[in-house]
């Protein structure tokens, strides 16, 4: 799955830098990530770095996103052969 930020978002900057794949955006709101280039850090690191440093836990796996890690995965060989 690809995560999301919820409306909780306090923009606070900590997590756009952390996304290694550069999914997330700042949004019309808040910030937003772009389920096409989120792979939750699959590929890069063990866990999502936007949920480690996120301070007010917005940021859960989007239901409406549902990937296995090896579509994850597919998806990271894609992102970084384009890079």
């Amino acid at each position: 799955m690809a995560l999301m930020i919820t409306d909780e978002c306090i923009n606070c900057d900590v997590c756009e830098p952390e996304c290694p794949n550069h999914a997330i955006s700042q949004g019309a709101e808040i910030y937003e990530i772009d389920p096409n280039l989120c792979t939750e850090c699959v590929g890069h690191f063990d866990e999502p770095q936007c949920q480690q440093v996120c301070p007010v836990d917005c940021i859960p796996l989007d239901p409406d996103m549902r990937e296995t890690r090896e579509q994850l995965m597919d998806k990271y060989k894609i992102i970084i052969a384009k890079a």
